[in-house]
């Protein structure tokens, strides 16, 4: 073997090694992040507390936050908000015998859940808006047929007094049966930082909507390193 070859070869590993550290970097120059902050969604309101802002005392902002929940997984274990303690996660809606917009949104879903299989940061949880139809036992094979990732994408049951209420005051979208067949829900994806906050919808059939959900999970992961290193000093 030449020797430059030996030369590109070498180069061409120097690159790839660094590329995870320089997206890092892109992500946060001197603490800074080079995207738009992601928005808080919902209802706020003034806190009593205040910060300084230029030497001036700021009030708080309290932004709306999910309340706790108790549901089950196809694994019939239970969930609640310990089950993401210092998580992110990303929500949906559905119901598993919807015949279009379900099949489609989890489809671009599980995508999502593959491609950060490894990242403990992040999990994904699809609620079922038909409990009564969608015990742990129909969700674990409907898990199944998508290849869900172990443990990363979470498929919940309960009942309906938990789940819909849920879904209008904490989620902040629709959920309501009409009849035994059909159902009000929402198609869009729910962004949710470690705060329990709502920082983004997303169409769930939208392949660019589901695009920008990727990137905007990446700069929320960026913002929750950042507070960590913040705290470290």
């Amino acid at each position: 073997m030449s020797k430059t070859n030996i030369l590109k070869k070498i180069i061409i590993l120097a690159l790839i090694l660094a590329l995870p550290g320089f997206l890092y970097y892109l992500l946060t120059v001197k603490g800074k992040n080079r995207y738009q902050p992601l928005p808080f969604f919902g209802p706020k309101e003034l806190a009593k507390t205040t910060h300084k802002v230029k030497g001036v005392d700021t009030p708080d902002t309290l932004y709306h936050t999910l309340s706790d929940f108790n549901l089950k997984d196809q694994d019939n274990n239970p969930v609640s908000f310990k089950t993401f303690e210092g998580k992110i996660f990303v929500v949906n809606f559905f119901y598993t015998h919807c015949p279009t917009i379900c099949a489609e949104m989890n489809k671009n879903i599980s995508v999502l859940a593959n491609g950060y299989a490894k990242n403990k940061m992040i999990d994904f949880v699809s609620i079922t808006v038909d409990p009564q139809r969608d015990s742990a036992t129909v969700l674990k094979q409907y898990a199944e047929k998508l290849n869900a990732p172990a443990g990363k994408w979470l498929f919940l049951t309960g009942d309906t007094s938990t789940i819909y209420p849920l879904a209008r005051n904490g989620f902040l979208v629709n959920a309501l049966k009409v009849t035994n067949d059909d159902f009000i829900y929402s198609d869009k994806i729910i962004l949710i930082d470690q705060a329990k906050r709502i920082r983004g919808y997303y169409s769930g059939t939208d392949p660019d909507d589901v695009t920008r959900l990727d990137n905007e999970i990446k700069v929320l992961v960026s913002e929750v390193l950042r507070s960590k290193d913040k705290a470290m000093y």
